[in-house]
């Protein structure tokens, strides 16, 4: 009877779950700042709440009687998830997550108002408590988990993720693009260049383009809603996913990238196993799969030729006479175009492993205590000069902080965005439609395909499987930058504008 006590316990921590995930999504969408202390209390509570109860005595006992049971293999594998997290759970004590949610939700709070006055002086002190908290949680759960701390910090995001084998990735994908970065700018400027877009481009009709394409790529309205925000994300729960980006009425595909790039995660939500949603088994693999798929969307869906002798038409409708005499080469001019940016959510994907890398570097000196908050944007200059040519004005507006990760306390995340999309173009090659998507026009039927492609290999599995099993089931191979650097070699090295 152990299975069926913890099937009723995982639905009470799935109301939990579900209680705080809205919360955090309300308390990113432009919510009053006048509130924020109450909603930081809630959700530490909401954050307590559900420590005691999944990390209790009570609940490891049930889990290892259970395994005496005679288990479906389903069954054994949402045990053995279930497992894996309450080991993770235990590392922390109940007082200690409340205090680091409080302390987290309040800098991020601040960290919106002190962002757009590029006040980095009072954000610091915010920024060193945060800091402070997740050094002490990357050392309890090292010394729980048998990990180095930073390796501990990784593991909450994508369970096996090791520096051991991630440093010397990113090292040989360095290594390509400082070869590879210029050969992609001299070629680019062998072609014509970008006609400029000229707005203004109305944010309604910019978020009404972005949801027409949101349903041709197969989301679901009926379980999910766009919104405003400061920083673009999706949260909420599979049932109902919340997303956001940001506008700016000069151009519009920084934002619709930025809702394809979501969307992507949307829709991995939707995909998942509904009838374990209530187990870990049935929640996404990791914050790498979950990235694979929104840059699969963005990345190697969203700037092919392919794609946009679909969506232009559709901008078109949106846009009247805005883009009058744009043709698909413009479009494909501006979606495909590379240049060394500050900031990293606009960086094109020649570019954008930089921004990665050197945050994953910076972020594992912040927690072995090799870097002081202090000094974080001297470093993160060094850094951006050094990989990009570029020196940020501000550590708030386009330095260190235009990101809400470190703010909020997400350390050992960022990793995640390069390993998906890595993991992006081995999928698209696996997918077979490499060959043939440049020569034809993807119509709605072509974007559903490969939604149900997606939905066979990566989201039906939930967490049933371990990342790199995962991969390799979909692929057939384990992770490896091949695929990927064969696609920036296509695309950037001799023939930019064709996506």
């Amino acid at each position: 009877m152990s299975f069926a006590k913890l099937d009723s316990l995982h639905r009470q921590l799935e109301a939990l779950s579900h209680a705080q995930a809205m919360l955090g999504v309300d308390e990113a969408v432009n919510m009053p700042a006048g509130g924020g202390a109450a909603r930081a209390t809630a959700m530490a509570t909401l954050a307590g709440m559900y420590h005691d109860l999944a990390s209790s005595a009570a609940f490891g006992e049930m889990l290892y009687q259970a395994e005496t049971e005679q288990l479906t293999p389903e069954q054994s594998a949402a045990i053995r998830e279930a497992k894996r997290e309450y080991l993770n759970r235990s590392c922390l004590t109940s007082d200690f997550v409340k205090r680091k949610v409080e302390t987290c939700m309040r800098s991020e709070q601040a960290w919106r108002a002190m962002r757009r006055e590029g006040d980095w002086k009072n954000f610091l002190p915010l920024l060193s408590d945060v800091v402070s908290m997740t050094r002490d949680e990357a050392a309890m759960r090292g010394a729980r988990l048998s990990l180095a701390p930073y390796d501990a910090m990784m593991e909450q995001y994508d369970p096996g993720n090791r520096t051991a084998w991630i440093t010397p990735l990113f090292n040989d994908l360095k290594l390509f693009l400082h070869d590879f970065l210029p050969k992609a700018l001299e070629a680019q400027r062998q072609k014509p260049k970008r006609k400029k877009l000229k707005g203004p481009f109305p944010i309604a009709a910019q978020k009404a383009l972005g949801e027409t394409l949101m349903k041709a790529v197969g989301f679901d309205f009926n379980h999910g809603r766009l919104d405003v925000s400061h920083h673009p994300f999706c949260g909420g729960v599979p049932s109902d996913v919340r997303m956001t980006t940001r506008y700016r009425e000069d151009e519009f595909l920084s934002s619709l990238m930025g809702i394809l790039h979501e969307t992507g995660h949307g829709l991995y939500e939707q995909g998942l196993p509904k009838s374990w949603s209530h187990w870990g088994v049935g929640a996404a693999r990791g914050m790498s799969v979950h990235e694979s798929q929104s840059l699969f969307n963005e990345m190697q869906l969203a700037r092919r030729r392919a794609f946009w002798k679909f969506a232009l038409p559709q901008a078109r409708k949106a846009f009247g006479a805005k883009l009058k005499g744009y043709t698909l080469d413009d479009i494909m001019r501006h979606v495909n175009h590379v240049a060394p940016s500050l900031i990293r959510v606009e960086a094109d994907e020649v570019t954008y492993p930089l921004h990665i890398i050197m945050r994953y570097e910076l972020e594992q000196a912040l927690i072995d205590g090799d870097l002081e908050p202090r000094h974080l944007p001297d470093a993160f200059n060094a850094k951006m000069k050094q990989y990009l040519g570029l020196t940020p004005s501000n550590p708030m507006v386009d330095g260190p902080l235009q990101d809400v990760h470190w703010p909020a306390g997400a350390v050992g995340y960022f990793p995640s965005y390069t390993l998906g999309a890595v993991m992006a173009a081995q999928l698209w090659e696996a997918m077979g439609m490499g060959n043939t998507i440049e020569k034809t026009k993807l119509d709605s039927d072509g974007l559903l395909e490969q939604k149900t492609w997606l939905s066979q290999s990566i989201w039906n599995i939930g967490s049933f499987e371990s990342t790199q099993s995962l991969l390799n089931n979909a692929t057939g191979q384990d992770l490896s930058l091949v695929s990927f650097q064969a696609h920036l070699l296509k695309r950037y090295g001799t023939s930019v504008a064709d996506g």
